[in-house]
């Protein structure tokens, strides 16, 4: 039958998920770090995923799909729900709203050290909560930024060698409130930043930093050189 149903540009989608928490029915899913249609039936053509995509990414259009199936998507839901309270091995809810699915419990591995001498930190300045910054600050002048997820810190082991050398900047965007890319922006406008890395988890919640930066580059008129390193729930560099 011809309906409405969700399109998705993987050209413009950033894996950000925001859709996937909007949608009530369940109909998509990241895959390979795109949001996927999972199927036809799942998809009432509503749009309820449309208003909250950054990217602009998804649409909805007429073609030729199977037809909705409400009870099928009411057995997909008690299953995924189901399927969350078996993998939950902390407790049964989550603070802050935190989906069930990005708990994660790594196991803690040995490393033998081959010196006693270790650098205490390789934080250059202070503070470094993104919210908490002065654009103007001298730190910035010809600096080399490290923009960080909070969670990275505490996920990756090594997390200082990626800070050597480089300003480092922290937020989360789905507990703070407002958007970085204005802050941001002013800090690209006012200095000459020579790079920046964004060192983000594999959650989805995490696309909002990468969205957040390149507003700030559109905004300021600077486009620099910049890289991404995502980090594992497990602690490994992706």
């Amino acid at each position: 039958m011809i309906r409405k149903i969700v399109n998705i540009d993987k050209e413009k989608c950033n894996g950000c998920g925001i859709c996937i928490t909007a949608c009530h029915e369940g109909a998509l899913e990241l895959v390979d770090g795109k949001v996927t249609l999972v199927s036809d039936i799942y998809c009432d053509g509503l749009g309820d995923c449309l208003p909250g995509c950054p990217m602009d990414a998804i649409n909805i259009i007429e073609r030729s799909a199977e037809e909705y199936d409400d009870d099928a998507v009411q057995e997909r839901i008690k299953s995924k729900n189901e399927k969350k309270n078996r993998s939950m091995d902390i407790m049964d809810f989550t603070p802050f709203g935190m989906p069930s699915h990005n708990i994660h419990t790594a196991k803690p591995t040995k490393e033998k050290k081959e010196s006693e001498e270790v650098e205490v930190s390789a934080l250059k300045q202070w503070p470094c909560q993104i919210k908490l910054v002065q654009p103007t600050a001298g730190f910035f002048r010809d600096a080399e930024l490290l923009i960080a997820a909070d969670c990275t810190a505490y996920a990756y082991r090594d997390m200082h060698s990626l800070m050597e050398g480089k300003v480092t900047l922290i937020g989360c965007p789905k507990l703070d409130e407002g958007d970085y890319s204005e802050k941001l922006a002013l800090i690209l406008e006012k200095n000459n930043i020579k790079s920046l890395k964004l060192v983000r988890m594999e959650v989805p919640c995490c696309g909002g930093l990468e969205v957040a930066i390149k507003n700030a580059m559109l905004k300021s008129g600077k486009v620099i050189p910049w890289e991404v390193v995502i980090i594992s729930r497990d602690g490994r560099i992706l």
